[in-house]
């Protein structure tokens, strides 16, 4: 075994090795461009499949996938541009994925109808008190922190989050809603009827098809959107109404409480207009005749009912008498309950809540009906 036999045998195997290298190179990119052309044609595919926007109550995926349009065309020429040819399959394999998922199914398709009765018109009073359930469980949820109000005030907690005008930080309370809006509009949330975002300019794209409301409301109602109203006295009233004052650090569990509290409050505001619409089909004439004349005032008097208001209030302050105690083995007796409120302790003053209720929640619900109704001839 000599010297120049050793050095041939390296000599081989190098040459094979390189062989080899050459050979998986092919292959990878042989791959990639397989990977390529599927791309391009999942792309080319999905991009030909359309969704009625003909629908009323919802808003169908291509606006939101419209809104991310140029951000994407974006995205797509700086990792083609990358070096890094795993971060160019990833960008492409997720693109794609979208797209597909965007464009798995129609919006008339009937195996996403809803075929629930929750938006059925006969069914909007037993909705509105199930919303009352779950908007006194949130306030009394919230009740326990105090104020806490650095969440609700732009450059006091450091979020990543600022406004694209000015730089500013926004608040905790922005931020944790457009995160939250984030992830609900995904899977839908907001093409939804009852729903409504708070930042809908910033709704992302779906990930699943949208489902078929059917025709529940006139086609105004997608305009009609009041959150900036409902955070605004949610803060300044709301809040302070039924937290005791101060800050005890609870920023982020305070501030879970005022995204479910703001969700459910929009939530049963905005349902007005059901509760508009079953007004005017049970008294078109009626309403019909104030809404040519584009009467406000005389609208407002129309669907105002004193004795159902009473009523509402009346129920809230009750429940918030049974829901903001402390339950123990035995059951309690309601007319102790009722009658004797001095004996009991809550967790929040039961006419504390109520008086929210109807100074704020309730007048609120009808000026989402007036601005409805005078809209429902259009």
């Amino acid at each position: 075994f000599t010297f120049s036999s050793f050095s041939l045998i390296i000599m081989s195997s190098s040459s094979a090795l390189c062989s080899c290298l050459s050979s998986g190179s092919s292959v990878t990119s042989t791959h990639r461009r397989r990977r390529a052309s599927s791309s391009s044609s999942l792309t080319s595919s999905s991009s030909s499949s359309s969704f009625s926007s003909s629908r009323r109550g919802f808003s169908p995926p291509s606006v939101y996938l419209n809104k991310n349009k140029n951000k994407n065309n974006i995205n797509n020429k700086n990792n083609n541009t990358s070096s890094s040819s795993s971060g160019r399959r990833r960008s492409s394999s997720s693109s794609s994925k979208l797209k597909v998922c965007a464009a798995m199914s129609s919006i008339d398709d009937p195996n996403f109808a809803d075929l629930s009765d929750r938006l059925k018109l006969d069914n909007v009073r037993q909705s509105l008190i199930r919303q009352e359930d779950s908007i006194i469980f949130a306030l009394i949820e919230r009740s326990q922190y105090k104020v806490n109000d650095k969440i609700y005030k732009t450059n006091s907690i450091d979020v990543p989050c600022y406004d694209a005008k000015t730089g500013v930080r926004s608040s905790m309370i922005e931020f944790m809603l457009r995160e939250r809006e984030q992830m609900d509009g995904k899977i839908r949330r907001y093409t939804s009827p009852d729903e409504h975002a708070f930042y809908p300019e910033s709704l992302p794209p779906l990930v699943i098809p949208p489902m078929n409301f059917g025709e529940v409301l006139h086609e105004c109602a997608l305009k009609i959107n009041i959150n900036d109203r409902i955070k605004e006295m949610y803060v300044e009233n709301i809040v302070p109404g039924m937290c005791e004052s101060g800050d005890d650090n609870n920023y982020g569990s305070a501030g879970l409480c005022d995204v479910n509290c703001l969700q459910l409050i929009s939530r049963r505001i905005h349902y007005g207009k059901f509760v508009a619409e079953a007004k005017f089909r049970a008294q078109p004439d009626e309403y019909s005749d104030l809404i040519r004349k584009q009467d406000g005032n005389g609208l407002m008097q129309l669907l105002t009912n004193q004795a159902v208001e009473d009523r509402v209030v009346a129920r809230v302050t009750n429940k918030a008498a049974f829901y903001g105690q402390d339950i123990n083995e035995e059951v309690p007796d309601a007319s102790k309950v009722l009658t004797n409120p001095e004996n009991q302790k809550y967790k929040v003053a039961p006419e504390i809540i109520a008086d929210l209720y109807f100074k704020w929640i309730m007048p609120m619900t009808k000026d989402v009906q007036v601005e409805y109704l005078l809209q429902r001839l259009d």
